[in-house]
């Protein structure tokens, strides 16, 4: 590339638009922009995109893993072309705004929601995994529909956190040559410079994980060896690239090289002097020459939108020679699922063999990995125990290693669950209506809350099967027993936390989990057999909560979830030989029972009858569907299941006298259901 006076110019535009946003909220992050406009400029000068088109799968992607440099990213979205105004641009960091603290995947142009550091290049690796799979799957010679790299910016904090370390070094085994990060090393965190805290030569951990690591020295200035850098690393297709950069935080300011200028706006007389020192009119703010706007319609927006519509040209021809590829692709493209999908789910009787949910979410995978060909997932180094893998699945190897190819659709994600969480949401982000799941324990979703919290914020649909759901893995201890998960996952906005008691609600939670649009799955499930019941179906289960069984005029309803829902079954039993008359709920998901019709959830839960839970996990946000709590607010036992369960008085006996209790507690008494709330 050739740069000219208009480079120049457009960067610093760049940098003043970023100093303004901060300046104007009165708040934010203006030294990583002041330092990375330069690199900013010339990786966007160079990526394949359509501002138009925002969707288009054959773009290159751009992640934006320092959150810090937020700023940045909504100049370049504004100068390039996207819908974002100078208004927008104005009200940034205010309530209801376009251009939010932190990027996220709302604003066309974002491609993922990032701010916990280390998020956003480990969706990077995401991204970069589904790019591979997707040009292996739908390449075909002549017609080349993906060959796109991910970009991703990223400083020492992301560094520094460990999510990032676990997705690079899958990111190294795997060779995905098509990520290129840019490391912004400017020597700065918020407590000062990174001496006090960071000595590691990053360069030679990441060459360790298998990357290559080139090293341009004056990230400020020098575009020839900015891009010179990203030419090359575009041409290795065996490894993924760092590009160390190395930079001067608040470049231009008079605070620059200080932490200080890190997270708080420049001062006015320091905005004044930077405006001049770049040319601009100090008394101006949210200046933009329109030979800057010309320059990146020029170079940006009409080259994408001329590459967009050749592409689609492209496709057309594509799906008259390859019809049967070519239809599931415009399927996937629409984010549509395959036609009658839902019928390959198994349905059970009561009667049927016993099982553990874990093995009926195996068996869910094997019927339908072939008829829905957008799965693809695997397990943190668990697939025996989380049984996530079906018997015809080809792992996602590098061709060269023997293992599987880049075709295969089974990951095998190691001991890294943070960065599982976090590659998953970049694979969902790519496109083309990818499902991803990922296996591990239950109680080892704690590490990776991080990410499985932006799944939620950002609307993720992803997967978790999440084994070993309780007390059942009794031999395995109070380190395994995930006490308190079920509690801190329900918490969470926008999260479906599923525990199925048999196989029609493993079916059930996969059907709505394969069909969400913005709202990730927790499955949890048992390591021990359960019984298929009487009662339960796919149609019922996907309410979030029914009536398993009933009686008339009931005397007491038992709520329970997963293994306990049998047990209440079986409680059941022996109340009615008391004369006691008990309606038994199941309640596999919250959140889809909450968003049913109120007129549904008082039929399930009714006034006038006292209500217990019962679950053998914290109890902790049961008391908006129960009046009373049969559960575990304390840390498990070491022991063989049936005996820890048998401990803890979790048998049908248990349960009844606690039933009994509450009963005899409410008798007399007018009850309403927890249900009702006052607003």
């Amino acid at each position: 590339m050739t740069f000219t006076d208009i480079d120049r110019l457009s960067i610093s535009t760049i940098r003043l638009l970023a100093a303004d946003q901060v300046s104007k909220a009165n708040s934010g992050h203006p030294g990583a922009p002041l330092g990375l406009a330069p690199a900013a400029h010339v990786i966007w000068s160079q990526m394949k995109m359509n501002p138009k088109n925002p969707d288009w799968i054959a773009r290159d992607r751009f992640v934006l893993s320092n959150g810090h440099a937020v700023a940045l990213l909504y100049s370049m979205l504004h100068l390039t072309g996207y819908p974002l105004s100078i208004e927008d641009l104005k009200h940034f960091r205010q309530l209801g705004s376009k251009t939010p603290g932190h990027p996220e995947f709302e604003l066309p142009g974002v491609e993922v929601t990032t701010g916990p550091l280390g998020q956003g290049i480990s969706n990077a690796v995401g991204m970069a995994i589904a790019q591979k799979q997707f040009a292996a799957t739908y390449n075909k010679p002549g017609f080349n529909l993906s060959d796109s790299f991910i970009y991703t910016i990223c400083g020492d904090g992301c560094l520094q956190e460990g999510i990032s370390s676990e997705a690079s070094s899958l990111a190294g085994h795997l060779q995905l040559g098509n990520l290129i990060v840019i490391y912004d090393d400017n020597r700065i965190t918020i407590d000062g410079s990174t001496a006090i805290s960071f000595d590691e030569d990053v360069a030679k951990r990441y060459e360790a994980y298998g990357w290559e690591v080139l090293h341009v020295e004056n990230g400020n200035e020098d575009l020839d060896a900015i891009a010179k850098a990203i030419a090359h690393a575009k041409t290795t297709v065996n490894k993924p690239t760092m590009i160390k950069l190395t930079t001067t935080i608040g470049y231009g300011s008079l605070k620059a090289g200080d932490h200080s200028v890190h997270g708080s706006p420049l001062s006015k007389d320091d905005l004044r002097q930077i405006k001049t020192k770049f040319g601009f009119n100090p008394d101006k703010s949210f200046q933009v020459p329109q030979e800057v706007y010309d320059h990146y319609q020029a170079t940006i927006l009409k080259p994408g939108q001329e590459a967009n519509a050749k592409w689609d040209a492209l496709f057309k021809q594509y799906q008259q020679k390859f019809p049967e590829l070519g239809a599931e692709l415009k399927r996937r493209l629409a984010g549509e699922l395959p036609e009658g999908w839902e019928s390959k789910l198994p349905t059970y009787k009561p009667g049927e063999s016993a099982l553990a949910t874990r093995k009926l979410s195996e068996i869910v995978f094997q019927h339908l990995n072939e008829s829905v060909p957008e799965i693809i997932g695997g397990s943190a180094d668990l697939t025996p125990s989380n049984l996530t893998r079906w018997k015809e699945a080809v792992d996602f190897q590098p061709d060269v290693t023997g293992f599987g190819s880049y075709a295969g659709r089974y990951i095998r994600y190691g001991i890294r669950e943070h960065g599982m969480g976090a590659i998953m949401n970049g694979i969902s982000a790519f496109g083309a209506n990818y499902k991803p799941y990922g296996g591990a324990f239950f109680n080892f979703l704690g590490y990776a809350a991080g990410a499985i919290r932006v799944s939620a914020l950002a609307g993720h649909p992803v997967i978790w099967v999440a084994t070993h759901d309780s007390i059942g893995v009794g031999e395995d201890g109070p380190t395994h027993q995930p006490i308190e998960s079920l509690a801190h996952f329900r918490a969470m906005p926008n999260t479906h936390v599923w525990r199925p008691a048999d196989g029609n609600e493993v079916s059930a939670a996969y059907k709505v989990a394969l069909t969400s649009k913005h709202t990730p799955s927790i499955v949890a499930l048992t390591r021990q057999n359960l019984p298929q019941l009487e009662g339960s179906s796919i149609e019922n289960a996907v309410k979030g909560g029914y009536v398993l069984q009933d009686v008339e005029n009931p005397d007491i309803i038992i709520a329970a979830t997963g293994s306990e829902v049998s047990l209440s079954v079986e409680a059941a039993k022996l109340l009615a030989a008391k004369g006691i008359k008990a309606r038994i709920v199941s309640l596999p998901d919250f959140l889809n029972f909450d968003k049913q019709p109120e007129e549904y959830r008082l039929s399930v839960l009714p006034d006038g009858v006292p209500i217990l839970s019962v679950e053998v996990l914290s109890t902790s946000g049961w008391g908006k569907y129960a009046h009373q709590h049969f559960g575990l607010n304390r840390f498990g036992e070491s022991g063989p299941a049936p005996q820890v369960f048998k401990y803890f008085d979790f048998t049908p006996e248990g349960v009844a006298t606690r039933a009994e209790k509450t009963v005899n507690f409410y008798k007399g008494k007018d009850l309403i259901s927890p249900l009702r709330t006052a607003f």
